[in-house]
């Protein structure tokens, strides 16, 4: 953060859905962020300034990023981008907040950690998951050994979604829906408190590497056995509502999967904070936090790394890091 100003400026480069999403929870952080707005298009850019304020900045996203007053790039172009704005923000100076997928392969990783150790920088993922009420939930009752010795995790994440633009692409996404969306809920099975000892991914329809479902079987060392079904193309129960669950020799829990409620055996009934289902507050608040004060995040660079490594590893590449 620049000396001798309160706020921070953050430039958002990309104007789509995570722009607009991330303007506007950000936009409440008025008295500790000041925003800037690039993309290729201009229309939808005037909207976001004339929506959550700020200032819109034009000419190439390469000029845009050596701008000095600029404390943080966020990042949320399509995933085959990150690393190239990543790096050069980092040359230029500035931290980076880099949306989900955050890089596609290992070496990528490399190149924007060794640029974030030249600069003294901080590089931020936006990996919402790890911010959920109820994944902290889960955690808690985990470490606290209610539930025995954990040995089955279910997680249902089937659901129907169009896949367009670059999400339809597996060169610009790094893959199918494994990678882009799938990557929350490999986050969500990584950080459940057990530790991954190995993956592997069944892909039922697979044509050319762009996976529209998947079985992800996870193993852990403690133990237990995880798996998720996670599909673009299975309609989910009453608009959406999944039953998850995770089994120990003691009790279990059933949660939905989003986080709408948790119940611990067959009594202990709780709704992990619906104010902030989806993480997004906690997670903003934690990066405006680590930029004021040079505190490390809540969820490292590291950990999307192994997350990322462990994918690229079920689609066939990577394996030397990921083992």
């Amino acid at each position: 953060m620049t000396a001798g100003r309160a706020a921070l400026r953050i430039l958002i480069v990309g104007s789509g859905w995570a722009a607009r999403w991330h303007a506007r929870l950000l936009a409440k952080h008025h008295r500790d962020v000041s925003l800037m707005f690039w993309g290729r298009s201009a229309a939808p850019v005037r909207g976001l300034v004339a929506k959550y304020g700020g200032e819109r900045v034009s000419g190439d996203w390469k000029e845009t990023v050596l701008d000095e007053r600029v404390d943080a790039v966020f990042i949320t172009t399509p995933p085959h981008t990150h690393c190239e704005i990543a790096v050069a923000a980092l040359d230029a100076g500035s931290h980076v907040i880099v949306e989900k997928p955050a890089f596609i392969e290992s070496g990528e990783f490399d190149a924007v950690e060794a640029a974030a150790a030249r600069h003294g920088r901080q590089v931020l993922v936006a990996e919402n998951y790890l911010y959920k009420p109820l994944l902290r939930a889960i955690r808690a009752h985990i470490r606290s050994g209610v539930l025995g010795q954990v040995r089955f995790v279910a997680i249902d994440a089937v659901k129907h979604q169009s896949a367009e633009g670059w999400r339809a692409d597996p060169a610009r996404a790094g893959g199918g829906a494994l990678m882009e969306s799938g990557i929350h809920w490999v986050a969500f099975m990584d950080a459940l408190g057990l530790s991954v000892r190995r993956a592997e991914a069944f892909f039922p329809d697979a044509p050319g590497g762009f996976e529209r479902s998947v079985t992800l079987v996870v193993e852990y060392e403690e133990g237990a056995i995880g798996v998720l079904n996670h599909s673009w193309e299975v309609p989910g129960l009453l608009r959406g509502l999944r039953l998850s669950r995770i089994y120990g020799t003691r009790s279990s829990l059933l949660f939905e999967s989003n986080g709408v409620f948790l119940l611990r055996g067959h009594r202990r009934l709780s709704f992990p904070g619906l104010s902030d289902m989806l993480g997004y507050r906690a997670m903003l608040a934690d990066f405006v936090r680590v930029l004021k004060t040079g505190a490390e995040p809540q969820y490292t660079i590291a950990d999307a790394r192994r997350c990322i490594e462990l994918i690229r590893h079920t689609y066939g590449t990577d394996k030397e890091q990921s083992r």
